[in-house]
């Protein structure tokens, strides 16, 4: 699994002109999956960005109950190595990937975080307004 995670003041995702998701004052998450991610993957991809000091003061999401936006994001796993349209090859598919952000997203709401959601495959609006900005690439 792959994160981007930032630090927003607020954050929101659309779509279709409806507000599906949306936080103050805590993190965005966009979420890729590839091929041999587990359940397993996600619950320890939950504990690190729900414990990752990155916070003000070096406090974690956990320290201060701080929401969490959480994105599906396949694109995260684009291959641009070789000409000028990326390959997806890397991201697991639809099927795959859907149960696995949906694992994650159950693990952070076990370790008791309340967590927003986009909607898995739409096409989504996402705003933000990033605090620092602070932004981490977490790779498990």
């Amino acid at each position: 699994m792959r994160a981007v995670i930032q630090t927003v003041s607020s954050a929101s995702v659309t779509v279709e002109e409806q507000v599906v998701g949306s936080i103050e004052s805590g993190l965005l998450v966009l979420l890729g999956v590839t091929h041999d991610d587990t359940v397993q993957t996600a619950k320890q991809i939950a504990g690190k960005i729900w414990n990752l000091r990155i916070m003000a003061q070096e406090k974690s999401a956990s320290d201060l109950g701080a929401p969490i936006l959480l994105v599906s994001q396949f694109t995260l796993y684009a291959d641009t190595r070789k000409g000028r349209r990326p390959s997806w090859k890397n991201a697991a598919p639809g099927p795959v990937s859907e149960p696995l952000v949906e694992a994650t997203v159950a693990a952070l709401r076990d370790l008791g975080a309340k967590v927003e959601t986009g909607q898995f495959g739409a096409f989504m609006e996402v705003a933000s307004v990033n605090q620092g900005p602070n932004t981490i690439i977490l790779e498990l």
